[in-house]
């Protein structure tokens, strides 16, 4: 067969030819159909203290350039492989993309015998996303990634865009429960958007977090009922005190912080905190003021403990009688008010705890807009 038979596209001896071939086909006065699929095969490294989320994508891109079709009964070859640059292709660009690798720099175009033309680009890409980690650990978020071909106009181009899963390993933290796409609408560029419903598992941050602020938040109740006379007691608040602040230090570090809509655990664990605290300086100062009252009543004793005193010796020497009628008082009414404080204090943490149970329910937040979707620019214009 004579390759001179061959259309002009095939030769690449017209440098004016292969230029005009380059250019975006014409499709009359509708803009080219560009049929997209989207095969999702991995989604990792999902790092909510970056806001990032890395995926790996296959692209099937087919549209109908007429330029390229042969005549089927002189050349019954039906298809053929031609380098990607040596054609006209839609030009991508990934808007929420921090970093694109492309698998093959220089992907082959298979091109039919009707001018149909198909396109793979196999690509791993880390993007940007704003999770909404409000319900953390239990958090579910939208991930998007909106392809541009900046290079064209929508009187030029028009995509129809399709997202298959191809992602057979759950072994995640975070799993995908849905994909799909969407073509936005009131565009200056043609534009596809891949959308990834991302959830949290969950079970590791459970048992990190949630177990060990629960378990010291009980050893703190359990606390309460030594004796406010133990020296034991000030020591133990004090050791769950300090010990839970390391725990709240590396707490806020694992938690990502945001503008708005801060996952409800930084405000729980930090009321967890208060608690503590203010249990802590109670056994703290009941303690100091029983320890300075008894000093005060060894030192110098009222007229009433020495008219008792005296009435005791009159009666007889009992001892015990005796070291219950000098600190007596003094205990008396320490102790009813630590086991006043201990009944307020156990209905306050089961008070918090319902109130963040129905916080973790039914709350919700909005995040606010980003100043470029507020306005067209981030400002308001204004004649």
């Amino acid at each position: 067969m004579d390759v001179d038979t061959w259309p002009s596209f095939f030769n690449l001896s017209s440098p004016l030819e292969v230029q005009e071939t380059i250019q975006i086909p014409n499709n009359g006065s509708a803009p080219l159909l560009v049929d997209v699929q989207v095969f999702v095969s991995n989604v990792f490294n999902v790092d909510i203290l970056r806001y990032t989320v890395s995926s790996m994508l296959l692209l099937r891109l087919s549209w109908l350039d007429t330029r390229l079709a042969w005549n089927a009964s002189a050349h019954p070859r039906r298809v053929r492989t031609l380098p990607w640059d040596s054609l006209w292709t839609p030009e991508l660009t990934i808007q929420e993309a921090l970093r694109v690798d492309w698998q093959d720099q220089s992907p082959q175009a298979q091109v039919y015998q009707d001018g149909h033309v198909e396109l793979y680009l196999d690509l791993t890409t880390e993007t940007n996303c704003d999770f909404e980690l409000l319900h953390f650990p239990r958090d579910q978020s939208d991930c998007t990634l909106s392809f541009y071909a900046l290079s064209n106009t929508v009187m030029e181009l028009e995509f129809q865009a399709h997202v298959v899963n191809q992602i057979v390993s759950v072994k995640r933290e975070y799993v995908v429960r849905d994909l799909k796409t969407q073509v936005p609408t009131q565009q200056l560029v043609p534009c596809f958007q891949v959308t990834l419903r991302l959830q949290n598992t969950a079970l590791k941050a459970v048992i990190a977090l949630l177990v060990p602020g629960e378990a010291l938040l009980l050893a703190d109740l359990c606390g309460g009922l030594l004796p406010l006379q133990a020296t034991e007691r000030i020591a133990y608040k004090v050791t769950l005190l300090l010990g839970y602040l390391v725990f709240h230090s590396s707490l806020v570090q694992a938690l990502p912080g945001s503008s708005s809509c801060n996952p409800l655990l930084i405000y729980y664990f930090t009321v967890l905190l208060l608690l503590l605290f203010i249990s802590t300086m109670e056994t703290v100062l009941l303690a100091g003021l029983l320890a300075r009252d008894h000093l005060r009543a060894k030192s110098s004793p009222s007229p009433v403990l020495r008219r008792e005193q005296q009435d005791h010796e009159a009666i007889g020497p009992n001892p015990e009688e005796a070291t219950r009628g000098v600190t007596g008082s003094q205990r008396s009414w320490a102790e009813a008010a630590d086991h006043t404080f201990f009944l307020l204090y156990v209905a306050g943490v089961v008070c918090s705890q319902f109130i963040f149970i129905g916080l973790w329910m039914w709350a919700t937040c909005k995040s606010d807009p980003a100043p470029g979707e507020a306005t067209p620019h981030g400002w308001q214009l204004r004649l």
